[in-house]
């Protein structure tokens, strides 16, 4: 007899249904749920690493007794407490079960209070085991974490919080950002460090295949459903049965094939062109979007009932030029490993390079900062240039061609600072005063000793 077990279970191993029923009536009283068997092979079919409570067993059993199941257990997990019950007084067996680990040895006739106590250390043993365990698996994944999505800004750090929160509950995600933050790179940690990651992971980009295709990539065929169609072919949603299927600028999907994909997530089934029957499939849809979703809805792209679907999670990423300075921490990154890939020597960056670092917008995110790094290593040998030439193609006036005094950087610095911002927003000062909290007086000060103006960098002038 057993009953539901959000309750902390207690496995009660004995060959006497009395003593079974005596044991479990004490135990349940104590606020901990049961599950009841009488042989050593039934117990271990009910045990695991995992089992979260702590076993109660008879010494003297048929078959197997319970000393020999005590090494049992303790090769399954050697932390998980078992309690041995004996009305025979063996001390030599009860020396045995303690060096074998028992958590406790208890003799008959035994106070039903104390059985009860030490079932509720043994269970209290169990939980702190467990959670250390638990944060160790966490500590390791983000670990693992911070060596693919690196940066040490807030933004970054409630990132990657959010992917090892969100990767062990299986819903559908949809990742948003701009091109170049790497949404590919958190569906594959939300793959591997889930549930389901010894299951496939399965990316398709929806724009980079011909609207005549994408039915085909993603639902598969059947032989003959149309011309060129010699043989069966799996579609990608087949292909990621049991692990993740990863739908890179969902929005972009035809209107037409919209309905079915979300068929395959109501139903968990896939229909194949030219099939007569469908197809059972086990997936984790996570989808990105380099645009704002609910706009692609008003304009007609991308259907509300499928975005309802794809978003039971959603997942922001932040655009580098919110990121502070992480863009300093990926560019020395992103040095050392072409350096070591290409086996030159690690170019230095100047304090100027550094300031272009974090005041440029980077457009094209972590994607553009990587191929810059990358061109940095490699043209360094024929004579270095400052980084913003390099990416920019231009040296504005007021930037010192390199090194200068520590007054001629902090102003290069402030000026690539406000001109960026000037950019970023177009023109408007409102915009750019909140940005680097500065008063209109101060920013306009600034702004006529460096030779800045509002329509540096957009037509858009009209904001006051």
């Amino acid at each position: 007899m057993t009953e539901p077990l959000e309750k902390t279970p207690v496995l009660i191993v004995d060959d006497d249904p009395s003593m079974r029923a005596a044991l479990r009536q004490w135990i349940r009283l104590a606020g901990f749920g049961t599950l009841e068997v009488a042989t050593a092979d039934q117990a271990m079919a009910k045990l695991s690493p995992e089992f979260s409570g702590c076993v109660v067993s008879d010494v003297m059993l048929e078959g197997e007794d319970g000393v020999a199941l005590l090494h049992r257990i303790a090769a399954l997990d050697g932390d998980l407490p078992v309690v041995l019950i004996t009305g025979h007084g063996d001390v030599p067996m009860a020396v045995e079960a303690m060096r074998a680990g028992a958590y406790d040895f208890v003799e008959k006739p035994f106070d039903p209070d104390h059985i009860a106590e030490v079932v509720r250390r043994a269970c209290e043993r169990r939980a702190l085991v467990l959670e250390n365990r638990s944060l160790k698996v966490r500590l390791a994944d983000a670990a693992g974490l911070e060596g693919r999505l690196i940066g040490n800004s807030p933004a970054m750090q409630a990132l990657r919080r959010q992917i090892l929160h969100f990767a062990g509950t299986g819903a559908s995600v949809l990742i948003t950002g701009e091109t170049g933050t790497g949404k590919e790179v958190i569906a594959q940690a939300l793959h591997d460090f889930g549930a389901c990651k010894d299951g496939p992971f399965v990316a398709i980009n929806a724009a980079a295949l011909p609207d005549a295709m994408v039915e085909a990539e993603l639902f598969g065929h059947e032989a003959g459903a149309f011309t060129g169609a010699d043989r069966q072919r799996k579609g990608r949603i087949e292909a990621a049965d049991g692990g993740v299927l990863f739908l890179d600028e969902i929005v972009s999907m035809p209107l037409g094939l919209q309905p079915k994909l979300l068929r395959v997530l109501q139903e968990k089934k896939v229909d194949r062109i030219g099939g007569v029957k469908p197809v059972d499939v086990d997936i984790r849809l996570i989808s990105a979007a380099n645009v704002d979703p609910r706009e692609a809805v008003k304009s007609g792209r991308l259907r509300e009932d499928l975005l309802f679907r794809l978003n039971a999670i959603e997942i922001a990423v932040p655009p580098l030029r919110e990121r502070g300075r992480d863009a300093l921490l990926l560019f020395e990154t992103f040095l050392n490993r072409f350096a070591v890939q290409y086996g030159l020597e690690v170019p230095e960056t100047t304090a100027q390079d550094e300031a272009f670092l974090q005041t440029y917008a980077w457009p094209g995110n972590v994607r553009e900062l990587r191929n810059a790094a990358e061109r940095f290593v490699l043209s360094a040998g024929v004579g270095p240039r400052p980084l913003e030439a390099l990416i920019t193609g231009r040296r504005d006036e007021g930037i010192p061609a390199s090194g200068g005094g520590l007054k001629d950087l902090m102003d290069t610095y402030e000026r690539n600072l406000i001109e960026s911002a000037l950019r970023r927003h177009g023109g408007r000062i409102t915009d750019v005063m909140r940005e680097l909290n500065l008063p209109r007086r101060t920013l306009n000060e600034k702004m006529v000793r460096h030779g800045l103006s509002r329509d540096l960098a957009a037509a858009d002038s009209g904001d006051s």
